[in-house]
């Protein structure tokens, strides 16, 4: 795909392992084997039609490709905001190459080595030649409103030195869609991203046209069993689908293999370590540190070329063929092994303006009292389970195999119903670190916590706070009614404690 829109783009284990955040003795890791055609396929659960179920790439084709060199990479200011004499500053700088795995001696090196991993862009100039426009153009930061930190960067790509005298502009990083920016204009590395992914691609497609725009749609959320959908999506005129990724907020992100329509929204990392299972629909397990590495490798671009039953989405013209390795990188073993170790480091911040303790400790005996910990169990808020969504019936070889609830909490169920991520599940959220994050729901459809226990969102005549959907104005945001019947004091105190976890 010429741009790639955008997108990609267990406490236990670490002890098992050997891996710290507090450990600094020299150590030479035992690094996982990424590409294991086994472990790959026992990883991810089928898909809700397992016959499209998805074939990873092989293993003698995944280690034909090169891998990455990450260079030293530097900010991107935004238009007159940047030191005068910056770029001539940074063509006058020699390449200098950032990971080098000879280097790495103590576990603080390898966790230090993972986070250049996670801001390394995967995707530069050449390949993406719109957005390195777009980033010089005052209409591009009005369109999207992108954020930037308060010396005027803009956080979500960096400026790569590759040659002396050649900068480039380098995205795609998992820092693109796993960081924000807060109001006081402060980076938060890992956690749930607010980069406009969507209204930037709607940005991007309207001056490269309807052809590129429908090949990379079609690439990223064709559904092949759904065939009356696939049939609208190939009808669709450059206006809709600009439209179609216009319609979606920073915060949700219509990501490759879901749908524009019901869109996930961007979770955040901080704990991921403690979660058994990945994507909200439960899509992949996570039983060690070597399932993490694989879903990170996934994840910046390598299920681009897995085979749905023969659809492969950056499969060229006719979805169907894979490229040369040779014209293709990937991140290599070590790079994805430093990356694991510093996000398995990663714990939520603390609410810097907690709410008062009397009424977070009446807010406690409300969770308490109505049984909230039952899912969301302390000390991680969740217990770490499936919960199947209306429609689908469990598989009877499941039970055995994943971790199930098997209650159905009501929620929209066609994210994980009608896309290829779906799995028929929701996996069952952690509550830690609600403070900062949101939207809320699998599709970020209401902004705030005050919204999701706002009993009026379960009516047709709701407007969503957060994602609403392409031509829609008002829709129910269904599902999970615990604690719609509060009182308004029980709520506000509910509220106040989740703003403590």
């Amino acid at each position: 795909m010429k741009y790639r829109l955008m997108r990609v783009r267990v406490v236990t284990v670490l002890l098992t392992l050997g891996v710290s955040a507090g450990q600094n003795k020299d150590t030479r890791p035992d690094i996982p084997r990424v590409w294991d055609e086994r472990a790959l396929r026992e990883m991810e659960l089928p898909v809700v039609v397992p016959e499209y179920s998805p074939k990873p790439v092989s293993a003698e084709y995944y280690y034909k490709i090169p891998a990455r060199t990450i260079y030293k990479s530097y900010p991107i200011y935004a238009p007159g905001r940047g030191p005068s004499g910056y770029l001539e500053k940074l063509k006058s700088l020699d390449p200098e190459v950032v990971f080098k795995p000879s280097e790495l001696t103590t576990n603080a090196d390898w966790i230090r080595a993972g986070e250049r991993v996670f801001e390394a862009p995967t995707q530069l100039e050449d390949e993406a030649e719109a957005f390195s426009k777009a980033i010089a153009d005052p209409a591009w930061y009005s369109h999207t409103g992108v954020r930037l930190t308060r010396e005027g960067i803009m956080p979500y790509a960096r400026y790569v030195i590759r040659k002396k005298g050649k900068v480039e502009v380098g995205s795609l990083s998992c820092a693109n869609c796993h960081m924000r920016v807060t109001d006081a204009g402060v980076r938060v590395l890992a956690g749930p991203g607010d980069f406009p992914l969507d209204p930037t691609n709607a940005f991007l497609y309207r001056q490269l046209g309807l052809k590129d725009a429908r090949r990379d749609f079609l690439g990223l959320f064709s559904t092949p069993w759904l065939r009356e959908r696939q049939r609208q999506m190939e009808a669709y005129s450059l206006d809709a689908l600009t439209g179609i990724w216009d319609s979606i907020p920073a915060g949700v992100l219509a990501r490759n293999r879901s749908s524009p329509f019901f869109p996930p929204s961007i979770p955040d990392l901080h704990g991921v370590r403690e979660r058994r299972y990945l994507d909200k629909s439960g899509l992949n397990q996570h039983r060690t540190i070597a399932d993490l590495m694989r879903y990170a490798a996934m994840a910046e671009g390598m299920e681009f070329y897995s085979s749905y039953k023969g659809f492969i989405p950056a499969g060229g013209e006719g979805y169907d063929k894979l490229p040369e390795p040779a014209t293709l990188t990937r991140f290599s073993e070590e790079q994805l092994y430093a990356l694991s170790v510093w996000l398995y480091s990663q714990e939520p911040p603390s609410n810097p303006n907690p709410p008062p303790q009397t009424l977070a400790r009446a807010g406690q005996k409300v969770f308490e009292r109505e049984r909230c910990g039952a899912c969301h169990t302390p000390p991680l808020y969740t217990n770490n389970k499936l919960t199947p969504a209306d429609g689908f019936e469990i598989p009877e070889e499941h039970r055995s195999r994943y971790s199930i609830l098997p209650i159905k909490v009501g929620t929209d169920p066609h994210l994980t119903m009608e896309t290829r991520r779906g799995t028929g599940y929701y996996k069952v959220p952690s509550l830690r670190g609600l403070w900062y994050r949101g939207p809320f729901e699998h599709n970020g459809s209401v902004a705030t916590l005050e919204d999701w226990f706002d009993a009026r969102r379960l009516r047709n005549d709701y407007v969503p706070t957060g994602f609403k959907g392409y031509g829609v104005r008002t829709r129910a945001v269904p599902g999970h009614e615990f604690g719609l019947k509060l009182s308004m004091e029980e709520r506000k105190a509910l509220v106040a404690f989740l703003k403590t976890l």
